[in-house]
């Protein structure tokens, strides 16, 4: 991560996305994971992420790379070819298990977003949001909730708050974003502060 010296705002960030091989039911899903990588491509935002082609990972990926962005691919070699990687990422990684992935996707970002996705996403953000609350880091996770999908999750959290597994504070620092156009002001006023 690079920052200006004139301004503070910072060029090249590293994004992990986690978001899943199937594009979901509902078209919002597809345009909000276009209107991201048109915003990650047009600030120079690199993308990492899970690897694949197929499912709104793809429909990121070929956004990004269509914008002239770049595009990291982190994919254990077991599901290389049930995933359809990305031929045509900047780079690919591949790892031996989905630990090593997490793990891989985690130390390279410089923040953690969630597109709508299955058990796989849920569990990856959940990871970074987890480690940040411990104190492992202190980059934005941000769940991106695209037509509403994750207002389920936001009320689970809202009751963890109410019946005390949850601080209010720990609770204010998970962000959920309705577009991406709101996403990406998080990430831009978080940078700044």
């Amino acid at each position: 991560m690079e920052l200006s010296p004139l301004c503070g705002i910072v060029f090249n960030m590293n994004i992990t996305v986690y978001c899943g091989a199937n594009t979901g039911i509902r078209p919002a899903y597809i345009d909000e994971a276009k209107a991201l990588g048109k915003w990650m491509a047009g600030k120079d935002h690199t993308l990492v992420y899970g690897g694949g082609r197929i499912g709104l990972m793809g429909v990121l990926a070929d956004e990004i790379l269509a914008g002239g962005g770049k595009v990291v691919g982190v994919i254990p070699t077991f599901l290389a070819t049930a995933e359809k990687m990305h031929s045509m990422a900047t780079e690919m990684i591949e790892v031996a298990t989905m630990s090593e992935r997490k793990n891989k996707m985690l130390e390279m970002g410089d923040c953690f977003v969630a597109l709508p996705g299955g058990t796989g996403t849920l569990e990856e953000i959940a990871e970074a949001i987890s480690l940040m609350l411990l104190g492992r880091h202190d980059k934005p996770c941000i769940l991106l909730n695209a037509d509403g999908f994750y207002e389920p999750l936001k009320h689970m959290m809202d009751t963890m708050v109410k019946e005390g597994f949850l601080s209010q504070h720990a609770r204010d620092e998970i962000l959920f974003a309705g577009s991406a156009e709101e996403l990406a002001r998080m990430i831009e006023e978080k940078e700044r502060a």
